[in-house]
């Protein structure tokens, strides 16, 4: 199973488009960002997906907004990769912030990993849908539902109970109406501001992430040409692959990988100057 793979392994080199096309395939879901995966609820289906029964469908919260609620889809994941003793960390704290690297990394992980199950044959049998509706996510709405009614009233009861007079009813209502307009004015320009905001972080972003993607594939590049039988035991191709390999940055590899070379350079000098002359 690929519960352990590394960062130049080929899942990571999977884009976003084709995580989340695999996705809305296996789950029928419409997901247009894989931060919209960041509650773990699809997490969590993709696991119910591939072992059957396995996930208890009714704790997971498709429609978790808060932090709260997202950590408890992923208390439920981590219980399953505990069950199915899935030796993977969920980093929870990132995740729930939306960012989306993070998230398309897991993604890819668990593509990798669902890949690995029964070569990542699907259950014709799995109706996700129908398991959704086994989940959570009625529970918010109709308690929000009731809340709102509760609320609407409280309202009419406590503005019924302080007006005497037809007159000053019809002054409160206009006064509310004209607060109304200018809230709802200041409101539309927020949201336009936060809109271009949005918009201008998801260019940032797709430029960081086709960055990363450019040189995430020189390194498997120079990696692939450092482990052909003919440079693969050379110094300097062996100093490269120790840079590439090491897994703690405070490690001083490029320092140690330097020193390695200049000892074979220097071997290599002294084997040549002890080589006999021949006339």
């Amino acid at each position: 199973m690929a519960t352990n793979i590394g960062m130049m392994d080929s899942a990571y080199f999977v884009g976003r488009n084709e995580i989340l096309t695999w996705i809305n395939a296996r789950l029928q879901l419409n997901l247009s960002r894989v931060e919209e995966a960041s509650p773990g609820a699809v997490q969590c289906q993709l696991m119910d997906m591939i072992y059957p029964g396995v996930v208890p469908m009714h704790k997971v919260n498709f429609d978790a907004k808060s932090e709260y609620d997202m950590i408890q889809n992923y208390k439920v994941l981590q219980e399953v990769f505990n069950k199915l003793k899935i030796d993977k960390h969920i980093d929870v704290n990132k995740l729930v912030k939306s960012r989306p690297l993070d998230n398309l990394e897991f993604l890819q992980w668990l593509k990798r990993y669902c890949d690995s199950v029964n070569g990542g044959m699907m259950n014709e049998n799995y109706n996700p849908k129908e398991r959704r509706s086994k989940g959570g996510k009625e529970r918010c709405p109709k308690g929000s539902h009731r809340s709102s009614k509760s609320l609407q009233a409280n309202n009419l009861h406590n503005s019924g109970s302080g007006e005497g007079m037809g007159l000053n009813k019809s002054f409160g209502a206009k006064q509310g109406i004209t607060g109304d307009v200018a809230a709802g004015a200041n409101s539309s320009v927020e949201i336009e501001a936060l809109t271009k905001e949005i918009t201008d972080l998801k260019l940032s972003m797709d430029l960081l992430e086709n960055e990363r993607d450019f040189y995430f594939a020189k390194l498997r590049d120079i990696e692939i040409l450092c482990q052909t039988p003919e440079l693969e035991n050379l110094p300097m191709a062996m100093a490269i692959k120790k840079i590439l390999y090491a897994t703690d940055a405070k490690e001083p590899v490029p320092a140690e990988a330097r020193e390695n070379l200049h000892e074979s350079a220097t071997e290599g000098e002294t084997d040549g100057d002890n080589e006999p002359i021949n006339d």
